[in-house]
């Protein structure tokens, strides 16, 4: 999706600022160049792009992700490459890909891999906390008021109409059957307007959709830096947005572990989050004192 959004201007001012910054990056380490050669004909803003660049193991993480794509079996690359073509025209530098040739694929993962952790460093607190909120918000929607609230709670652009999930679709009409498999919900950062299944109906079934990307942890222009100081702000902020672990608060503000856990400690103390241990957890809510002063 990000590379659908480095090609497409539009989307709002997060994603234009995330545009140039990544652009900016993407040059500064001799990778501009090359993820235009490779990485973008494969990701046509257009009806199809190859599966196998969005392999099911990454919901485990990047570096899953990255072998994965590295370990896709040369028929199935060979295959959706050829189904890439009937859509868009491939570069001649991309043949050997085409072919399957286990070199191409390799360097692919590795360029997929250099893309992700160059594009994402600066923005990733950011698109942490964006994540991190709406994951929060469906979590507190499937505990409270169960399933089909949840599927009624994804957004504008899909509907829960039992026992059937609509969606519009940029693809036109497309129909996924379960067949009591599980549905995986995705929440993406650089998902902009319509939600994006996965082309082969025989893959783990999957709805990519968009994530709001409204940025709370900085939050308007205000008393409330002067106040608390602007990382116990962002922090307190961040918390408002959705309840999280030390972890997640760290991630989400860019902070490290250290500094995330003091500054709740002193939130905490001031009567503004209330912090509760689960196993080796503790988890920050906001309290209703917290919530006015964020809104002021």
């Amino acid at each position: 999706m990000s590379l659908h959004v480095l090609q497409r201007p539009g989307g709002g001012q997060d994603l234009a600022d995330w545009r140039r910054r990544a652009r900016a990056d993407l040059a500064g380490a001799g990778l501009l160049q090359e993820v235009r050669r490779t990485l973008v004909p494969l990701m046509p803003i257009r009806a199809y792009f190859p599966d196998f660049l969005t392999p099911h193991q990454a919901q485990a993480g990047l570096r899953s992700g990255i072998d994965a794509l590295a370990d896709t079996p040369r028929s199935r690359v060979r295959h959706e490459i050829g189904q890439l073509r009937r859509h868009a025209a491939l570069p001649a530098a991309l043949e050997d890909l085409a072919r399957g040739d286990q070199r191409a694929v390799t360097g692919l993962a590795g360029l997929a891999d250099r893309y992700c952790q160059t594009a994402f460093a600066s923005h990733r607190p950011r698109m942490e906390q964006a994540l991190g909120r709406e994951r929060a918000r469906l979590g507190r929607v499937l505990t409270d008021q169960g399933v089909e609230a949840t599927l009624n709670a994804l957004g504008p652009r899909i509907r829960w109409r039992p026992p059937v999930l609509e969606a519009d679709y940029a693809a036109g009409r497309y129909e996924i059957r379960l067949r009591g498999r599980g549905l995986t919900l995705v929440p993406s950062y650089f998902c902009r307007y319509t939600p994006v299944a996965l082309a082969d109906p025989a893959l783990p079934p999957v709805l990519i959709f968009p994530a709001p990307r409204r940025d709370l942890a900085r939050g308007p222009d205000g008393a409330l830096p002067d106040l608390l100081g602007s990382t116990r702000a962002r922090l307190l902020r961040c918390i408002a947005a959705a309840a999280c672990t030390t972890s997640e608060l760290a991630r989400r503000t860019g902070t490290s572990m250290s500094t995330a856990s003091a500054h709740a400690q002193v939130l905490h103390r001031a009567g503004l989050i209330t912090s509760s241990r689960h196993g080796n957890m503790v988890i920050h809510q906001i309290t209703r004192l917290g919530g006015e002063l964020t809104r002021r």
